[in-house]
């Protein structure tokens, strides 16, 4: 399935409208498990930083869900969100010139070609790495652009079933992704070769996660997939799946999880 007109098709709809964009926004916090847990873990980091107006740099912002998140929640930061899509960001930035939010700057850029130099304190990656060929020169300009003693934030797919990946015959369910995810073992590795020493990770979506995702998530896609006339059934549909779908977000996040087709990683300069 491609995942990627879905996104057009809702970048389309939300534009810049504030309302609707809000609405959004509180939706995507909703429904995707891996926002409640990067929203814990910024709520416990960015606080840490020691610098008066902490600079953070939101690598491949998408729809600037979680810059939007960080500027109200922590308006003395100071944010530069990146992504390489100029039409999303073009309408990112008109939302926040609209709801008068100063402290953001968007950027269309490569992350493969930043050049910044000790600039960052913290820096967030959510679902960007399983997209990239060349990861650890990724990696390597995220380690050179974060200050000494700076956060850097991963989040991405596990090779334990993430992308719906399950065995070596079977197909990404995001066909946009370069690679169906990364175990602990390995981001952890490369990131000590790129110079982190301090790393740490944990899966996520174990039992109660995964099957809140097929509920929630990967089962309308599907729907939308055949037919965008299908929207207006949705509503129907998580009338009667929501109560189920958010139990188990919440009971994952309550879990320890082993093996998980999630994996958070935060790695300190």
């Amino acid at each position: 399935m491609q995942y990627d007109p879905i996104k057009n098709f809702f970048a389309k709809f939300i534009k810049s409208n504030t309302f609707l964009r809000k609405t959004f926004y509180w939706l995507l916090n909703l429904f995707f498990l891996r926002s409640w847990y990067i929203r814990r873990i910024l709520k416990k980091i960015i606080p840490e930083i020691k610098s008066v107006h902490p600079k953070i740099f939101d690598a491949g912002t998408g729809f600037a869900q979680y810059t939007y998140f960080i500027s109200k929640k922590f308006p003395s930061t100071k944010i530069l969100a990146v992504d390489i899509k100029e039409d999303y960001l073009a309408d990112a930035k008109e939302f926040f010139q609209k709801s008068n939010i100063k402290n953001v700057e968007f950027k269309v850029d490569d992350l493969k070609t930043i050049s910044y130099k000790s600039e960052f304190d913290l820096i967030l990656c959510v679902d960007v790495m399983e997209h990239i060929d060349d990861d650890v020169l990724v990696l390597k300009n995220f380690y050179d652009a974060l200050k000494t003693d700076g956060y850097l934030i991963i989040n991405t797919p596990s090779i334990y079933g993430g992308s719906d990946v399950h065995n070596q015959d079977d197909k990404s369910f995001i066909e946009e992704h370069f690679r169906n995810g990364y175990s602990k073992e390995e981001l952890n590795d490369k990131l000590n070769r790129v110079g982190f020493a301090n790393v740490e990770g944990f899966y996520t979506y174990g039992f109660f996660g995964d099957k809140a995702w097929r509920i929630g998530i990967k089962f309308p896609m599907i729907l939308l997939n055949k037919s965008k006339l299908l929207l207006f059934i949705l509503p129907v549909y998580y009338l009667v799946a929501l109560p189920l779908f958010l139990l188990f977000n919440y009971l994952d996040t309550k879990s320890k999880i082993q093996k998980g087709t999630g994996l958070i990683i935060i790695a300190k300069k």
